[in-house]
């Protein structure tokens, strides 16, 4: 079990507020490690910390806005220089706006493809500078479904899931030779807050992903933790450019037949 141990690793999950977020950063700080969370906006970030502590779990927050390369330059020195070092970054900051291709701003599809997209960019190669020198470290980036399939109303968002499943293969390709392995988690459709108004019975999007879902349920945010784990973790150092779907299995099967 020691190649799941954690401890002694600082974990920085971005946008590690609520929902599958969170449950990925408690997963990982149950295993060890010290969390350090960022939010673009300070009062949910603060709660969320406080949430941490009392839990047990030592984190710490930062303000900052990922698609500023400046400021994220500055807030991962600082981070560096407070904590020593960061040796896994889990890329979960993201946006979803749904709206049909042919009625969408081009500057809303810009800004989803700023945040899914860039921000993991700009994350990646700021932190990865410090896991080159120390030859180790864990990238974790969070993809979807829809890095493999379309839906209505989520263009942009599909492009940038898209876009990030490949960037996980590239900066795996480069950064390999340093000892740093890129990975990337992408979640079915989990009981979280958000989903909370349609996971009731006789919801038509409840019964589908229900009956669409091989293993017959939505899944828990706790589903994603040892993956996370897994991921962040020396039992994965030769698993690299990999996206692992933990999706209860939508993306296995074909779908039941309308008869069944």
């Amino acid at each position: 079990m020691n190649l799941f141990n954690l401890e002694g690793k600082t974990a920085l999950v971005t946008g590690g507020i609520h929902g599958l977020g969170m449950a990925m950063a408690e997963g990982l700080a149950s295993a060890g490690a010290e969390l350090i969370i960022t939010n673009n906006v300070k009062e949910p970030l603060d709660e969320a910390i406080e949430l941490y502590k009392k839990k047990g779990f030592k984190a710490t927050g930062y303000v900052f806005d990922v698609t500023d390369e400046t400021e994220a330059e500055k807030q991962v020195a600082a981070m560096e220089a407070n904590h020593g070092k960061i040796d896994i970054l889990v890329n979960n900051a993201g946006i979803i706006m749904r709206v049909l291709a042919i009625d969408m701003p081009v500057a809303d599809f810009r800004k989803v493809i700023d945040v899914d997209l860039v921000g993991p960019f700009i994350m990646s190669k700021l932190v990865a500078k410090g896991m080159i020198a120390r030859q180790s470290g864990k990238i974790i980036n969070i993809c979807s479904m829809m890095s493999e399939l379309g839906r209505d109303n989520v263009s942009a968002y599909a492009s940038a899931k898209g876009g990030l499943k490949m960037l996980t293969r590239n900066l795996a390709t480069e950064w390999a030779k340093y000892n740093i392995q890129v990975n990337a988690i992408g979640p079915g459709y989990f009981a979280t807050s958000q989903t909370a108004p349609i996971r009731v019975d006789g919801h038509p999007f409840n019964d589908f992903i229900i009956s669409r879902t091989p293993a017959g349920r939505w899944g828990d945010p706790e589903d994603l933790a040892g993956t996370a784990v897994f991921l962040a973790s020396d039992a994965s150092k030769f698993v690299n450019g990999q996206v692992i779907y933990v999706d209860g299995g939508i993306l296995a099967t074909i779908g039941k037949p309308a008869n069944e």
